[in-house]
C-alpha cells in the first residue's frame, strides 16, 4: 500500500469518527442551566470543546485505521472469509 492511500484511508476513518464522536458528552445550555441568548435555538450546545473532539476523533480514528491496516498486512479477514455464508450459487 502506497502512502497516498494509506493517507487518503486514514483521513475517511478520521472524518468518520468525528461525526460519531461530535455528540458524545454534548448538553445543552438548557441542561446545564445557562441563560439563552434571544433568538438562540433550544438546542445549542453549551459545552462543546473542539480540542477534546478532535483529540478522540484522532485516537479513535488511529486505533481503527491500525486494526484496518494489519488485517491488510497479516490478512486475518479477505474476501473469503465469509464466502460460506452466501448461496452456492455465487461461492
Amino acid at each position: 500500500m502506497n502512502w497516498i492511500s494509506i493517507i487518503a484511508i486514514y483521513v475517511l476513518f478520521w472524518v468518520i469518527c468525528a461525526f460519531v464522536i461530535l455528540p458524545i458528552g454534548i448538553r445543552s445550555m438548557e441542561e446545564l442551566g445557562q441563560e439563552k441568548i434571544e433568538g438562540q435555538q433550544d438546542g445549542v450546545p453549551g459545552n462543546f470543546n473542539p480540542g477534546k473532539v478532535i483529540l478522540r476523533t484522532t485516537l479513535l480514528s488511529a486505533l481503527l485505521f491500525g486494526i484496518y491496516y494489519l488485517n491488510y498486512v497479516y490478512g486475518w479477514i479477505d474476501r473469503y472469509t465469509f464466502q460460506h455464508l452466501l448461496p452456492q450459487q455465487f461461492g
